[in-house]
């Protein structure tokens, strides 16, 4: 019998959470591809158009960053190097190159899931997308997913350590 007194609560995944665990994806796909586990969505209009994980060891190419990439694909999609009216979804603290991209890039809000205490340029090391020096700045929407996006990092450099150890 349910106890009418209380009822029930749902959780039901936010806005945010619903995009965020897509990215999550990509980094869990990253780390089966031995990449950094950073995954990144573009959307527009609520619709995805751009998904992409780290790619630096695959492509050889120290600036395949998960959100580089998603910038480049997310500009072709719309034919236009402005990503205004877009959100970037990331599941770690985008880092200084990072940053500067999505400066550039217009890109007025940007969603991130772990902080990077070692690279950050959002709030952890640097506030660069909130810098009133600069010509842009975007709204940010930190900590979404945060654990989740964490984990993913963390079992993977774990493994990484245990394989040196083998």
């Amino acid at each position: 019998m349910i106890d009418s007194a209380e009822p029930r609560q749902f959780e039901y995944p936010s806005f945010h959470q619903i995009f965020m665990y897509q990215a999550l994806e990509l980094a869990e796909q990253a780390a089966r591809e031995k990449e950094v586990p950073v995954g990144a969505i573009i959307v527009h209009n609520n619709r995805v158009i751009a998904a992409a994980h780290n790619q630096r060891e695959t492509l050889h190419d120290p600036t395949a960053h998960a959100e580089m990439i998603a910038i480049t694909q997310a500009a072709e999609s719309l034919q236009n190097w402005r990503l205004a009216d877009c959100t970037l979804y990331v599941t770690l603290e985008p880092c200084p190159m990072c940053a500067g991209a999505i400066l550039q890039a217009r890109i007025p809000t940007v969603v991130f899931g772990a902080i990077d205490p070692k690279a950050g340029a959002v709030t952890s090391l640097y506030t660069l997308l909130s810098d009133s020096r600069l010509n842009h700045r975007c709204e940010v929407v930190p900590g979404i997913l945060a654990p989740q996006c964490g984990d993913v990092l963390t079992e993977f450099f774990r493994a990484r350590r245990a394989e040196g150890k083998k």
